[in-house]
């Protein structure tokens, strides 16, 4: 798989461009800010675009949901159940930060612990990984060695837990039991800032030392 990283807007915020091999099979994980720059490629490469994929409903994550709508109004969406509701108060969500938002397209279909997501010879595998979120998820691609994980965990951090859902002990679970079980070679691409790998955040991210687990696998 082919991946590409778009940031954009106040929180610098990473949107995904996945593209299977040689083909011209896609998914857009995570639209936000930067769904913008996504289009042109989407439009001038002839993309044949499969879903787009949420880790979560922040609001930084869905603000361009509807901008990759415009170009395939037909294209499914999908998101865990237990953050629609979080998905449906998007404009609530930017009013916490002193902006504004529109609702975004509902989501078409529901994202569920252990599925397997293909697209045309690809697949990605979900990983149910609440905390910073109550239905975050993450997506793990079994034979490529690479995983997405949206705001789980990041290059020397972990996902904050003081917006509403979120609470630290889940996520230390969802990143021991579902992150740091993967290989260390395992590329991870986050919600924010640059890709790293499992090993490199088991040996020295300060929230994953061994007084917190990471360093017991």
């Amino acid at each position: 798989m082919k991946i590409r990283a778009f940031t954009g807007g106040g929180f610098g915020e990473n949107t995904y461009l996945v593209i299977c091999g040689d083909s011209s099979a896609a998914v857009v994980i995570d639209p936000g800010a930067a769904a913008a720059e996504v289009v042109p490629q989407i439009q001038d490469e002839g993309l044949d675009l499969h879903a787009i994929l949420l880790t979560h409903a922040h609001l930084d994550h869905i603000e361009g949901v509807s901008e990759i709508r415009a170009i395939s109004p037909d294209v499914p969406i999908w998101l865990h159940a237990d953050d629609q509701k979080l998905y449906e108060v998007a404009p609530f969500q930017a009013q916490m930060f002193g902006m504004t938002a529109t609702p975004q397209p509902p989501p078409t279909n529901e994202l569920v612990a252990g599925q397997r997501y293909e697209f045309d010879s690809c697949a990605l595998d979900v990983r149910f990984t609440p905390g910073h979120s109550p239905g975050h998820v993450i997506f793990v691609a079994p034979d490529e060695s690479f995983a997405l994980v949206g705001d789980v965990v990041f290059s020397g951090s972990i996902g904050r837990t003081d917006l509403p859902g979120g609470n630290m002990g889940t996520l230390m679970d969802s990143i021991r039991e579902q992150v740091l079980t993967l290989p260390d070679e395992t590329e991870l691409f986050t919600g924010h800032g640059p890709p790293t790998t499992v090993g490199q955040e088991r040996r020295t991210n300060p929230f994953l030392t061994q007084h917190y687990g990471g360093g017991h696998l």
